[in-house]
């Protein structure tokens, strides 16, 4: 019977064998020429590092799963996944692939995958190396008639399960009626905070993001004669107030990074 590998080069065959044992020492025999304790210190070694940076990453998903679930999971990603990326730093990134990729245990809660990438999210943006521009953009300036411009490093991000507050108390098995909208940024003092957002408030993100040439009120204006078309006892007047202390705490938080001077 033919062994993995047996059509290439000895030096190349050995390395699939051994990689194999390491990604899945119970399906995978260990080759045979390696001492069992010294071939036990390589499998120990790759997977403790890799489980240990996945759960420094995904702490809440590690803390609400059980011993041998986390452990299974982790063993499956090892195992399954072909990671596209040789950073170690990237293996988060690569566990988000691994669950959006066909993981399917009955036993996964239902969020799981959501919830590990709003986990996910601190860490990217923490190394996100985009940054605020500087070039036709001014700290201060009016909102309303100038021009909004929304930070590189704030993400507007939505979610079916309200993902910031699933922990070891509260942990849903079906996905609320609404959607969660949440806003990860990085401040002026490059800590990565999350802000809960609305749909208003969502969809003025949305517009300044799309359209660089909507001044606050006219980004306002829009929003209002959408809510106008679809919702029982608006009031335009409400939504613009209110648009306009919102988007005076958006600039505060940095997720509005300035305004852009036009001519």
């Amino acid at each position: 019977m033919s062994r993995r590998g047996d059509n290439l080069p000895a030096y190349r065959a050995a390395q699939i064998e051994f990689a194999a044992h390491v990604r899945n020492p119970k399906a995978n025999p260990r080759p045979a020429d390696i001492e069992p304790r010294r071939m036990q210190i390589y499998v120990d070694l790759i997977y403790n590092n890799i489980e240990s940076f996945l759960a420094n990453t995904f702490r809440v998903v590690r803390a609400i799963l059980a011993d041998d679930a986390w452990h299974e999971l982790v063993r499956d990603f090892v195992h399954r996944h072909a990671s596209s990326s040789p950073f170690f730093q990237e293996i988060p990134l690569e566990f988000l692939a691994f669950l959006g990729e066909g993981r399917s245990a009955a036993n996964d809660p239902p969020f799981l995958l959501e919830l590990a990438h709003y986990e996910w999210v601190e860490l990217a943006l923490d190394l996100d190396c985009d940054e605020v521009p500087e070039s036709n953009i001014v700290g201060a300036g009016d909102l309303l008639a100038m021009h909004p411009v929304v930070s590189p490093l704030a993400w507007l991000l939505s979610y079916r399960y309200p993902v910031h507050r699933i922990g070891a108390g509260y942990q849903p098995e079906t996905a609320p009626d609404e959607p969660t909208f949440l806003i990860v940024y990085r401040g002026r003092d490059d800590r990565v905070r999350f802000l809960e957002a609305n749909r208003v408030t969502a969809r003025l993100i949305q517009l300044l993001e799309a359209d660089g040439n909507l001044t606050g009120q006219s980004a306002l204006e829009q929003i209002a004669a959408e809510l106008e078309s679809t919702e029982a006892g608006f009031q335009r007047d409400d939504v613009l107030q209110s648009g306009r202390e919102t988007l005076e705490h958006l600039a505060d938080c940095a997720i509005i990074a300035g305004v852009r001077v036009t001519g």
